[in-house]
């Protein structure tokens, strides 16, 4: 991290993490959390840390009227320069300002295991930025967090670490956004502690270069009655796997998280989500949606585990894939564990092409066929985006997919004029 000493707790905490990651290496498709996801073969174990960054700061445009910080290769490079509301304090996490915070949470959220790449992280991440919204404080300007990977001659990798703890009672919305430039290795965490009554919207954008590797592993814990709705938009990066676990320990706790992910080429996109219902009434929702065009690939692998003292569970989930082209692949797999019998729980998984039916209306109709596939898939993923509240968040990743989509279409169009 940025200072040259550390609190004899952290650098504990440091020094068994990287044990842990030493002895364990990268996880492989031989440990079932990563059975479809196969980050070792990229040898991103061999990357060389990234330096301080150095230079002109990217410029990335924000998405509306936010509270902005921004990380250069896992490092904190800018900060929000103005006051803050009050209760609010932004900072590095090896800061003293908020160092009972820090400890109280950093590494707890998300369960120790010794093959998650959160563990590395947790050895090897060299500044950081935590978040604290104190009890009853509801802040109504987004916080926006950036974080740019830059990579030079030869491709490396970076752990950016983001701490975010919502006291009793107060409110916040957290933008997240990845991009960048080159070929890296992105290993990102986000951990999210939530006090009762406290709730978080959570946006996040992955739109990582076109080389890069990005992995990522959100924890949130959620206390009595409060509240979590994120939304998660996958388009970049050659390979991506968003790991998240959440823990509803306490009563009546509300999670959601809704996902649209479009892969082309030969991307491959994974959402791994561990749902733990510890308390009695919580509730909990994941919708998915996914586009799959060329050799791309992706996977679902949703677990909902309902302990014993958690009755009246809600927990649904639900996964839905277009397939575009027939060597694009989805493998799903929806998991529920239930230990209590008052509960009401479902997941679904379906996987096909797009409905000939409605695409012969919209022919019908004058359409052109890639016009109306553009419009059928636009509204395929159009229930995830407007999980969206804040409007020029929803309109930016919206226009990302668009992009893509477009992009993809022109390739089609492309391909199919030569082969004519």
């Amino acid at each position: 991290m940025t200072g040259t000493s550390h609190p004899d707790w952290l650098a504990s905490l440091r020094r068994v993490a990287r044990a842990k990651a030493d002895a364990a290496g990268l996880p492989t498709r031989r440990d079932e959390a990563w059975k479809y996801t196969d980050v070792a073969a990229l040898g991103v174990g061999s990357f060389l840390l990234a330096e301080q960054p150095r230079g002109a700061v990217p410029e990335v445009a924000p998405l509306g009227d936010t509270i902005r910080l921004l990380l250069v290769n896992g490092n904190l490079v800018a900060a929000p320069d103005e006051p803050l509301p009050a209760g609010v304090v932004v900072d590095r996490l090896d800061s003293g300002f908020s160092a009972g915070v820090v400890q109280a949470h950093l590494g707890q959220v998300i369960p120790a295991d010794a093959k998650s790449l959160a563990t590395l992280n947790s050895a090897l991440f060299a500044d950081g930025v935590v978040l604290r919204i104190g009890a009853g404080v509801k802040v109504d300007r987004p916080f926006e967090i950036v974080s740019f990977g830059q990579g030079g001659d030869e491709p490396v990798a970076f752990h950016p670490r983001c701490l975010v703890v919502v006291e009793e009672g107060g409110s916040a919305t957290l933008i997240e956004r990845h991009l960048g430039s080159g070929s890296y290795f992105s290993n990102s965490v986000v951990e999210i502690a939530l006090a009762d009554g406290a709730s978080l919207h959570h946006y996040k954008q992955q739109d990582e270069a076109a080389h890069a590797v990005h992995v990522a592993t959100t924890g949130v814990s959620l206390a009595g009655g409060a509240r979590y709705a994120g939304v998660l938009v996958q388009t970049g990066a050659r390979l991506a796997r968003h790991e998240v676990h959440a823990a509803l320990g306490g009563q009546d706790a509300s999670f959601g998280l809704d996902g649209a992910y479009l892969g082309a080429g030969q991307q491959h996109l994974d959402t791994t989500t561990f749902v733990n219902h510890v308390a009695p009434g919580g509730a909990s929702r994941q919708v998915f949606k996914g586009v799959l065009d060329d050799q791309a690939r992706g996977v679902y692998q949703g677990t909902v585990l309902v302990q014993r003292g958690a009755q009246k569970t809600d927990a649904h989930q639900l996964s839905k894939a277009l397939l575009l082209s027939p060597h694009a692949e989805m493998d799903g797999k929806p998991e529920l564990e239930i230990y209590a019998d008052d509960v009401k729980c479902g997941h679904g998984c379906t996987v096909g092409d797009i409905d000939e039916t409605a695409l012969f209306y919209l022919r019908a109709r004058g359409i052109d066929e890639a016009t109306a596939r553009h419009l059928l898939i636009e509204a395929f993923l159009a229930e995830v985006l407007d999980q969206i509240e804040v409007e020029p968040v929803r309109q930016a990743f919206a226009a990302v997919l668009g992009e893509r989509l477009e992009g993809a279409h022109a390739t089609r169009r492309s391909d199919d004029h030569r082969q004519g």
